[in-house]
């Protein structure tokens, strides 16, 4: 397997740089995740790492050699496409065999047998050898990309969003093989996606791209309960976080926030202190929807308002109140019902609040940060 690093790499189209001084270091055996909005620059990355594409600026390197010049081929890495990229004359066997056969890593046709036969029990599609990938649905085809992948032992495996085109459920079941391949086979994997869910739960370390730069980098936890910015809050979570500008002050020594709306509440001392050390008393606050309840009768700590939207969605239900001047949107059980308009009630968890820079947007602090970040180095 291989350590990846990039170093200052640049790679730009016209005037456009989809990829501006990017530095990376990924370890061996790591499953590292690129996420971002569409055209953050997440597969030209993948592409200069694989040698598709050549940076203009900085350094690929591999196994600390530079490999800017080197073609893919000699590059000994293996890429998983979002198409697939079957030849559809071929059958699965044939398809998984090709990388094997071809003359830079040939091998006796005893040797591909065992190799397809062990990746492909791992990928249960043993019994589809003799098919062509149009007698296959979109999961089977998957699992032969990813299994011919497999047998040729790379480097490093990139994968381009490789469960774009799959519904819910087989995404689930292929999220689970593909940590279990990568257990299985100790490989380094750079994963390319824009599925906040897939970073989460695949990911040892995640790489927030927008415009071509990291915005944040870290693991799943850090990225949900940490989030450096507004802007890697709201990618991360379902319903997406709900943001409520507010203002900071200080009476006889305890720090305030005033959100209106009813949203009035004391601070606790290791948020005061960052709060105070930020120089700014201009802050927007962070609740996520499961960390608010509801009531439709109310009751003495309850903020009043009336239900704007409501939609369920299976296991559960997002509903939207509107409160004065803002909206919040609360996680609630999937037998919920109300009607629009109707009355409703909400109560905030303020210990799990995060609170952003108004002008900036970037993060402040939370309650028992170095705790939370603490039990997850121990977890660790």
């Amino acid at each position: 397997m291989a350590r990846i690093q990039l170093e200052g790499v640049t790679r730009q189209y016209d005037r456009i740089k989809a990829i501006d001084q990017l530095s990376l270091d990924i370890a061996d055996n790591e499953f590292f995740v690129l996420f971002g909005p569409a055209g953050a620059g997440k597969t030209t990355t993948l592409k200069c790492i694989a040698g598709v594409e050549f940076p203009q600026e900085g350094l690929v390197k591999i196994d600390g050699k530079i490999v800017n010049l080197v073609e893919p081929q000699d590059r000994n890495v293996s890429m998983v496409f979002e198409n697939y990229a079957l030849y559809p004359h071929l059958s699965v066997y044939d398809n998984m065999a090709f990388p094997l056969r071809s003359k830079l890593y040939k091998k006796s046709e005893a040797e591909i047998k065992e190799a397809i036969d062990k990746i492909s029990k791992l990928m249960r599609i043993d019994m589809l050898y003799e098919r062509r990938p149009s007698q296959l649905s979109n999961g089977q085809r998957q699992r032969v990309a990813i299994g011919r992948c497999l047998v040729r032992n790379p480097n490093v495996f990139l994968m381009d969003e490789p469960l774009a085109h799959l519904d819910a459920k087989l995404k689930h079941t292929m999220r689970s093989e593909l940590k279990e391949m990568q257990s299985a086979f100790n490989t380094t994997t750079i994963y390319v996606t824009h599925d906040y869910m897939e970073a989460m739960s695949l990911a040892d370390r995640i790489a927030v791209l927008d415009k071509g730069r990291i915005r944040q980098l870290g693991t799943a936890r850090e990225m949900y309960y940490t989030p450096g910015s507004e802007f890697i809050a709201k990618l991360f979570g379902e319903p997406e976080i709900n943001i409520i500008p507010a203002e900071y002050s200080s009476e006889n020594g305890k720090g305030f926030i005033d959100a209106g709306n009813g949203i009035h509440y004391e601070v606790p001392e290791d948020v005061k202190a960052e709060i105070l050390a930020s120089a700014t008393n201009r802050l927007d606050i962070g609740i996520r929807g499961n960390d608010i309840q509801f009531s439709f009768d109310g009751g003495e700590g309850w903020i009043p308002g009336t239900v704007y939207a409501f939609e369920p969605i299976g296991n559960k239900t997002i509903m939207t109140a509107q409160l004065e001047t803002c909206q919040v949107r609360i996680v609630a059980p999937n037998d919920v019902h109300a009607s629009l308009d109707s009355k409703i009630y909400v109560k905030m968890n303020y210990d799990n609040a995060l609170y952003f820079n108004r002008s900036t947007e970037q993060f402040i602090t939370r309650h028992n940060k170095e705790e939370i970040l603490s039990a997850h180095m121990r977890k660790a």
